[in-house]
């Protein structure tokens, strides 16, 4: 089996690395740096930019499967966001057709339906309730998936991450996603036999986790990490709440509070901790 990788260069991407090349007799790791460092047994790096479409389709020619992570992580200006987030997906997807990969297993994320209060504990029916631009690209792959599944059979599992980060805030107690709970719903998401079109929630096995993510568990799913360790510690040190706060109410967290266009991660205290 042959995965191509985008985004391989960022933290989350650092994680999958590994156990993708272990996974596939070739692994192609890409993303716009010059260089990821030592390459791990089967894994090769090509750099490529989302928004070349040559680029992309040399990239995915061959592939059974895509893992993309590549994108701008945080909300940026939409004419920041288009290029990568929004015509990189159209890419990866149209490149996949063309090529006959099979599937594509997306980044999707939470803020696709961030501004959702957290106590409506929403399913994967919801409509889409974006919280930012980077919110919307995330919706407009999700609809893109959707339809290259009902139109040309390309397969795609859209993994809405919650956070994917060292639990440092209250927030986190209920959408941390475990790197080791990352790595095995990616592994799902490419070993299960058929997928067509999912949705499904990127989180652990937290007491506090304000989604319902019963529908992961076609995929086997099954998180093993629970947030709810790191809760006293953290519930210690936190700040009064304040329930008026789009960013502490809705499940976007600090996404659904910022003005459109600015950094929604500037406050979130994540640890760049990529492995390396």
């Amino acid at each position: 089996m042959k995965l191509v990788l985008t985004g391989a260069a960022g933290r989350l991407g650092s994680y999958l690395r590994e156990p993708l090349a272990k996974l596939a007799d070739t692994l192609v790791s890409s993303d716009i740096v010059e260089d990821i460092g030592t390459l791990y047994p089967g894994e090769t790096y090509v750099r490529a930019d989302l928004a070349d479409a040559d680029a992309i389709h040399a990239l995915v020619e061959g592939a059974d499967m895509v893992v993309h992570f590549g994108a701008i992580g945080d909300e940026r200006p939409f004419e920041t966001i288009l290029g990568p987030n929004i015509i990189g997906c159209y890419n990866i997807w149209e490149a996949a057709y063309r090529h006959g990969v099979r599937r594509v297993v997306y980044a999707s994320s939470i803020h696709a339906v961030g501004m959702y209060p957290k106590n409506e504990r929403i399913g994967i029916d919801v409509p889409h309730r974006p919280d930012t631009f980077y919110g919307l690209a995330k919706c407009f792959a999700e609809d893109l998936a959707r339809l290259y599944w009902e139109k040309r059979q390309v397969e795609a599992v859209c993994m809405r991450i919650l956070s994917c980060a060292k639990v440092t805030n209250a927030r986190a107690l209920g959408s941390w996603l475990s790197y080791d709970d990352l790595v095995l719903l990616v592994t799902r998401a490419i070993d299960t036999p058929v997928t067509g079109f999912s949705i499904v929630y990127g989180v652990s096995n937290n007491d506090r986790a304000p989604v319902d993510n019963t529908a992961a568990h076609f995929l086997g799913f099954q998180p093993k990490d629970n947030a709810e360790v790191f809760a006293a510690e953290i519930l210690a040190a936190a700040p009064p709440a304040d329930p008026t706060d789009a960013g502490q109410f809705c499940q976007g967290g600090p996404f659904a509070s910022v003005p459109l266009g600015e950094s929604g991660t500037a406050t979130m205290g994540i640890v760049d901790d990529r492995k390396r």
